[in-house]
């Protein structure tokens, strides 16, 4: 049985909003993590401070989180950046998919979650992946 590797202009904007979400979910859980820093400073007991020790390694948690979700972000950069490099050189040339339901020439690309969407000459869009005919 052959999947087709047709994509919707909906299937499209649905996965560039879940990354955007996805990216919000992490900043919001930096951001609460933040405030729920500071918060504790603010609030401690000045009769019982907290132990140095403990506080370092709290800040130590903070970096960390801050750190990886920098890392996250160049990440994210780089795997884009790969993406365009490798479809680049397939503008101009003709796609047909695995059914041969979509033909057309690709006349730009477009990277999302999934992959790389072939813009066509015709006015459809080709999600490049597995039984797609590049010529």
């Amino acid at each position: 049985m052959q999947v087709s590797t047709t994509t919707s202009t909906a299937l499209q904007s649905n996965t560039q909003t879940s990354q955007t979400k996805n990216t919000s979910a992490a900043s919001l859980d930096y951001t609460a993590f933040l405030r729920l820093l500071i918060a504790q400073m603010q609030n401690q007991d000045p009769t019982n401070p907290t132990d140095p020790a403990q506080w370092m390694g709290q800040i130590a948690s903070f970096s960390n989180v801050e750190q990886s979700i920098q890392a996250n972000a160049k990440l994210d950069a780089l795997m884009t950046s790969t993406a365009l490099s490798q479809v680049d050189g397939l503008i101009g040339h003709t796609v047909t998919s695995g059914d041969g339901s979509i033909s057309g020439k690709i006349t730009s690309v477009r990277i999302i979650s999934g992959g790389s969407v072939a813009i066509l000459d015709n006015g459809k869009e080709l999600l490049l992946g597995e039984g797609v005919k590049v010529s």
